[in-house]
């Protein structure tokens, strides 16, 4: 191979491997606990996004997102908080969570949609999980989860 060539290769494998890297990026994981207001306590391992882009970008461009997994975001002050599914394949609900770590909505959110999903009050943090895990584990506002 010439030296033009060599040269032009590794900037195609420069340009994949940075692309790939951000769009297959993870944050720290932390283990959850719920509790549910009869008892039962469920984990999860959530990834958690503290920063604006963390926040920003969540599970955009993940295709799969097992079971027993999710994202907590965590806002610096209570607010209403709004999320859609830009770019986003896989079917998640949300719960909002109070600064207490009180559940006080669950929703759940459309692929790919550009519709806001908003709280109706104000809340610290949000967390994603595989749409209909918070169903099958019997997740219900009031209950209460163990913020890091």
């Amino acid at each position: 191979m010439k030296k033009n060539q060599l040269c032009h290769l590794f900037l195609i494998l420069l340009f994949l491997t940075t692309s790939l890297s951000c769009t297959q990026k993870k944050l720290a994981v932390k283990q959850l606990l719920i509790t549910t207001k009869e008892g039962q306590t469920y984990s999860i391992d959530a990834e958690i996004a503290r920063t604006q882009e963390e926040r920003n970008f969540g599970f955009m461009e993940r295709r799969k997102i097992p079971n027993g997994t999710g994202m907590l975001f965590i806002f610096e002050f209570d607010q209403k908080l709004s999320f859609w599914m830009k770019n986003t394949p896989h079917p998640l609900s949300i719960a909002y969570i109070d600064s207490n770590g009180i559940i006080r909505e669950i929703y759940d959110m459309t692929p790919f949609s550009l519709s806001s999903v908003e709280s109706t009050v104000s809340v610290r943090y949000a967390l994603e999980v595989p749409q209909g895990w918070f169903k099958i584990n019997n997740i219900q506002p009031g209950d209460r989860i163990s913020l890091p």
